[in-house]
């Protein structure tokens, strides 16, 4: 089995508190995902979406494009709206060979907002997620008929966040799913049960690390997801509570190919992109190894 090691910039440039961002361009950006080991790299807001301008930036690292978020609101609006509103990212997820586009409900979420308690995300019935998921499912139908694939990001503090909420858009629509691990715990969900159950919608996973003791910690009352990231609560495999051995080796078990990306949106005065990096590509070869994945672009070299 093939798998392969991506990264997400948000290490380096925080899209939801800017503050929270490295002073580094985009070539630098991925020279030091380069370095760190990784061959594909996520799209953020420093990302030209022209392949004829970022083309030739990636080359130059040996990067390709591994997927990117898109700001869905589809919860609450229009079909052919939202058709429109994603058109351009679509033709450029496509000119750049993306295995999927990342689809995340921002309608109705708090995920972007510091004065919004955890506790207080929307809650939506099964009626209503049922209504969410036939809109869901149409549009990644129309999605994958462009030549991009759709793959569903459940979030904290988005409409779709716990392990219950996630059984119920599973069960009431058809799309592809995004397993990320660290999204998952943080919502109090069993990671291993998400992927018995769901694992043959899986086609992009997000190796998030958390720090639990952080986590337990919040007061979800009054702190809000944009506070827990700059506590701490998210890192890179092999630096938090998880462990990415078991994980990996229950996605092999089912059979799982492709792409893990490290997604882990830290305060980088404190968790230096670079460093964390490495440390996380380097827990990843070593968990990849015990689950018996081949990793592309390594081929050759030594452990």
């Amino acid at each position: 089995m093939e798998a392969k090691l991506g990264i997400a910039p948000i290490a380096w440039w925080n899209d939801d508190l800017e503050e929270l961002s490295d002073d580094v361009s985009l070539d630098e950006c991925l020279r030091q995902a380069s370095v760190a080991g990784f061959t594909g790299m996520e799209t953020g807001r420093r990302f030209p979406m022209d392949m004829a301008q970022l083309g030739p930036v990636l080359a130059r690292h040996g990067i390709s494009v591994c997927g990117g978020w898109f700001s869905g609101l589809l919860l609450d609006g229009d079909l052919e709206a939202e058709k429109d509103r994603v058109a351009e990212q679509l033709e450029f997820f496509v000119a750049a060979g993306a295995p999927c586009l990342v689809y995340g409900e921002t309608a109705r979420s708090i995920q972007g907002v510091q004065t919004a308690p955890l506790a207080t995300k929307v809650k939506l019935s099964e009626a209503e997620i049922a209504a969410y998921g036939r809109k869901m499912s149409e549009f990644a139908d129309w999605c994958a008929e462009q030549g991009m694939p759709l793959a569903y990001h459940h979030h904290m503090a988005a409409a779709i966040e716990t392990e219950a909420e996630l059984d119920l858009l599973m069960k009431h629509s058809s799309v592809p799913l995004l397993f990320d691990a660290g999204h998952m715990a943080f919502a109090g969900g069993d990671v291993f049960s998400v992927i018995e159950k769901h694992h043959a919608r899986i086609i992009h996973v997000h190796v998030k690390d958390v720090r639990m003791p952080v986590i337990d910690a919040l007061d979800r009352s009054r702190e809000s997801f944009l506070d827990a990231v700059v506590k701490g609560a998210f890192t890179v495999p092999g630096d938090g509570s998880l462990d990415f051995e078991a994980i990996v080796k229950a996605l092999a078990a089912k059979g799982y190919e492709g792409w893990f990306v490290v997604e882990a949106e830290q305060d980088p005065k404190v968790s230096p992109p670079l460093d964390m990096a490495v440390k996380g590509h380097a827990e990843l070869m070593r968990v990849m190894a015990a689950a018996g994945y081949t990793v592309a672009g390594t081929e050759g070299v030594p452990a």
